[in-house]
């Protein structure tokens, strides 16, 4: 016979396998990526994002990045500084209004982001999706998708 939990017991349970499963994949990413590249999973993200917003830009807005990746205004200028004082990316104000400032991916950056794909990939799926069956893959999607779609 199957016992059924009691709602707000699955709930929790469901929250403490989620938190549990981002922190380890999180911390082992970054393990990963630190060494084989020397880019912090934060670094990796940034880049990421900002090529995959580029699609033939030459700059991308604060605004929209922040927006793309989720973090406060806050994190993400302190993310960019530290990034600017190591040459993955400039800052400058927008050409357009002067208002706000543009992000650019600098030559150093392209090569960093180059470089360390390939080793973030491969962390990804030793820590991650190739642990995971197809149909754990599909509800996986699923769940970002129904959280996400709602915003």
């Amino acid at each position: 016979m199957t016992r059924t939990r009691r709602p707000e017991i699955a709930a929790r349970d469901a929250w403490q396998a989620y938190r549990r499963l981002q922190l380890l994949v999180d911390a082992e990413v970054a393990r990963d990526l630190e060494r084989e590249s020397g880019l912090s999973l934060a670094d990796y993200e940034v880049l990421a994002a900002v090529v995959a917003m580029s699609d033939g830009e030459h700059c991308i807005r604060v605004g929209r990045l922040t927006a793309r990746m989720g973090w406060a205004h806050s994190r993400l200028s302190r993310q960019l500084g530290r990034m600017e004082r190591r040459g993955l990316i400039s800052r400058e104000p927008c050409e357009l209004d002067g208002r706000g400032d543009d992000v650019l991916l600098t030559d150093s950056g392209r090569r960093a982001h180059e470089k360390a794909t390939p080793a973030h990939l491969a962390s990804v799926h030793r820590h991650l999706t190739g642990l995971l069956a197809p149909e754990q893959l599909d509800a996986l999607i699923g769940i970002e998708r129904t959280v996400t779609d709602r915003r």
